[in-house]
């Protein structure tokens, strides 16, 4: 649990960084291909290269998702809403997580589709005078990234068990290279298909990426993910959305403080109820389950 707190505290400012000094200013394909391979460049000299080829294979599978795709959607979504807008929306990924672990135990939930539909309500309040098609595709591009994280947080906390209950397991540090090699394969490709000529045109944008390459993504997905590792579904689900309100007010105190407060709050609060009502259904069906195994 201390290491989830710690990187939400670490990626706090990585919000208005990417909106406020690199969004429109330099190429996104770009930055996402700076971060990852500088993350890369912190595990390689710890990086095991005579890791079995399952656990490499899969590594890089799992970081191709949390991490490149991830960040290829949700670098472009700073290019279609605000930073404030940006952080709420990210406030659906426990339910993604709850979503991906129903489909894993062959499960339906009415509840969640039912969150997902007054999530949609609440993001349309945030610009109700502005309903633009460019703010719902930053809405939907913003849930891709979501997914991405939600399906990459699932699978390396699953993979990870499943290897150590074997016995087999390497020490992470010595495997988790796998994981930006992954992402950066995916970022590389992005770049060359999509990239623009547009880079860092000042020290500040270079020194922006540098830091958010190498700590933000290098330290701060290595300790979120063996955080994940340490905790139950519940609390990484809910751990997410920590970072939400940390984020916003970095942003709203330092960077954005003429945004729209009333409709802001408003329509982040439904969100909220949202995700809660998901939290809630899903808490409850958790304690009857619990209760009709205690005669067993």
């Amino acid at each position: 649990m201390l290491l989830l707190i710690l990187v939400t505290l670490l990626w706090a400012f990585s919000f208005s960084l990417i909106g406020v000094y690199l969004a429109g200013q330099v190429d996104s394909y770009f930055s996402v291909l700076t971060r990852v391979l500088l993350a890369t460049l912190v595990f390689l000299p710890f990086l095991n290269w005579r890791t079995p080829a399952r656990i490499a294979v899969t590594l890089m599978a799992i970081g191709a998702v949390q991490l490149g795709l991830m960040y290829l959607f949700y670098y472009q979504s700073f290019l279609l809403l605000t930073v404030p807008e940006v952080l709420l929306f990210t406030i659906f990924t426990p339910v993604y997580i709850a979503l991906i672990y129903d489909l894993l135990a062959r499960r339906f939930s009415a509840w969640n589709l039912l969150a997902a539909a007054i999530s949609v309500v609440g993001a349309a309040i945030i610009r109700w005078d502005s309903l633009s098609s460019d703010y719902w595709l930053g809405f939907f591009v913003v849930q891709g990234a979501n997914l991405c994280f939600a399906i990459g947080q699932v699978a390396y906390k699953q993979f990870m068990q499943s290897t150590c209950s074997r016995g087999n397991a390497l020490p992470p540090r010595q495997t988790f290279g796998w994981f930006f090699i992954g992402a950066s394969i995916v970022a590389g490709i992005a770049w060359l298909v999509l990239g623009k000529p547009q880079y860092p045109s000042s020290n500040l944008q270079w020194g922006i990426l540098l830091w958010l390459g190498a700590v933000a993504s290098g330290v701060g997905y290595f300790l979120w993910n063996k955080g994940a590792t340490q905790v139950s579904a519940g609390t990484l689900a809910a751990m997410n959305n920590a970072l939400i309100p940390a984020g916003l007010l970095v942003n709203l105190l330092i960077w954005n403080r003429e945004a729209n407060l009333a409709r802001l709050v408003t329509g982040g609060a439904i969100i909220v109820l949202a995700v809660a009502l998901s939290e809630w259904h899903s808490r409850s069906r958790k304690g009857k389950h619990r209760d009709s195994t205690q005669g067993f």
